[in-house]
């Protein structure tokens, strides 16, 4: 039966008010069996030539020393020994990559189903009150125009959007808005809030012991984004004349170095803070350090991820549509399917920051790869009397099918990367951007009919 393989793409043109794209998507295509197996670029070979040579030019080196005369050969009794325990270690390693690379992408793919009902039920819910409902005193409390509340729900789509590429960046650890994908999506509200935080007036948040937290308004920065406008596309080396600046010449990317722009909120080790306390301490809650509130009182140390900014973003706009009156049409319900939408996009986050910061444990590799190459220069010894110089290819064959399957499972137990085999974020995104800029130019809101014009029975 032919084997199936994403190679094949598809051209589809689209005609807009903006002019013609052409939107490319990988399909599906059949193929016999030989070219896989002749074909090298994409495959585990470049991975592990060196590992398999060396233990090539190992059992070379032992057949002719057997050549000569020695004895070197060894019972065929530790053979099965190692081979039933290396063989359940590496079914175990790499079933255990694969379901995280499954997971992963089962992760990813859920959240772009959350924001593709989310804009969906933004886009159509979120609308004004049909007439009748002005004497039930439902009139929104903020008069907007079609065009203002058109231009509002565009933004709280673009901040669906923005929040699948912010993840995309965050779980690669790609920090700043300096990205050339989020030209576009990003509100720029959403961004200052990322850049500076947002800090209420006349507000001093203090311990319990009456230690001020801070008084800076930068002590609030949630995210510390590169400043980045007109470097971008420029071709010109940046970096080179300001100091902090990184810049990635292959990718043409700039990232700011001077201050620790993470995205992710710093760990507290609780050993260096018994240190802190003292020998004495008999425990932790007993000790000095202990607080109801403890906030870190360096105001660089505060950071979050930045889809948590946009997702705070996200309810704010919502907060704010039912305020004002332009949820009445879908009432309480409709407003908590979208809040669940909304908590479903964080929770697939979470789980794909898990898969991304759990690494397989670095002993359990280390020991797989030693059982690994302790069975291969083994093998050698035990082939060589039967075999001779024969015995050669087939430890190669052998060494290349072991090696290949670790060689695997350490290319995909991380899905979020950028390596050839990884999955492919930017087409993901893409593609959902692509859906979105069509619901929002070609399909009509709520409350309209076929081609713009009202049939009357949007609101019935």
């Amino acid at each position: 039966m032919p084997a199936v393989s994403v190679l094949k793409t598809s051209t589809v043109t689209v005609k807009s008010s903006k002019g013609t794209k052409i939107i490319t998507r990988q399909k599906l295509r059949k193929y016999s069996w030989l070219p896989d197996v002749l074909r090298v670029k994409g495959s585990i070979v470049p991975r592990i030539i060196g590992p398999v040579l060396t233990v090539t030019i190992f059992a070379a080196g032992a057949a002719y020393v057997w050549s000569k005369g020695y004895d070197v050969s060894l019972t065929n009794s530790v053979v099965p020994l190692l081979s039933v325990v290396v063989g359940l270690i590496l079914v175990f390693r790499n079933g255990t990559s694969y379901d995280r690379y499954y997971e992963g992408r089962k992760d990813f793919g859920t959240m772009v189903s959350h924001i593709r009902n989310l804009t969906r039920l933004i886009w159509i819910n979120v609308s004004t009150p049909p007439p009748d409902d002005a004497a039930k005193a439902k009139t929104p409390s903020a008069n907007l125009t079609p065009t203002q509340l058109r231009r509002r729900k565009v933004e709280a789509i673009k901040l669906c959007l923005a929040f699948a590429y912010a993840t995309k960046h965050y779980l690669r650890g790609e920090d700043g808005l300096d990205w050339e994908d989020y030209a576009g999506i990003l509100p720029a509200s959403a961004a200052r809030l990322a850049r500076g935080g947002y800090v209420p007036a006349n507000k001093d948040y203090r311990y319990r012991d009456g230690g001020a937290l801070t008084k800076s308004p930068s002590a609030y920065a949630s995210y510390a984004a590169t400043d980045f406008t007109s470097r971008r596309g420029s071709g010109e080396n940046t970096g080179a004349s300001t100091p902090g600046l990184e810049v990635d010449v292959e990718r043409g990317r700039v990232r700011d170095t001077s201050a620790d722009a993470t995205k992710r909120i710093r760990v507290k080790r609780s050993k260096d803070r018994l240190k802190a306390a003292g020998k004495t301490a008999a425990t932790p809650l007993m000790s000095s350090l202990q607080h109801t509130i403890d906030f870190s009182t360096d105001p660089d140390a505060l950071s979050t991820p930045l889809p948590m900014v946009l997702a705070h973003e996200l309810s704010r706009a919502l907060f704010k549509f039912r305020r004002d009156g332009y949820l009445e049409t879908v009432g309480p319900a409709g407003m908590n399917s979208m809040n669940t939408l909304l908590q479903g996009m964080l929770d697939m986050m979470t789980c794909m920051e898990r898969v991304a910061n759990t690494p397989i444990p670095r002993s359990y590799s280390i020991h797989l790869k030693q059982c690994v190459s302790l069975y291969l220069f083994v093998l050698p010894f035990v082939l060589v009397k039967e075999l001779g110089w024969g015995m050669v290819p087939v430890v190669t064959v052998v060494a290349f099918t072991l090696m290949g399957i670790e060689g695997i499972a350490d290319e995909i137990e991380m899905p979020f990367g950028l390596d050839k085999s990884d999955l492919p974020l930017e087409r993901y995104c893409e593609d959902l951007k692509e859906e979105v800029e069509f619901m929002v130019e070609k399909l009509p809101e709520g409350g309209e009919g076929m081609y713009g014009y009202d049939d009357g029975e949007g609101d019935d």
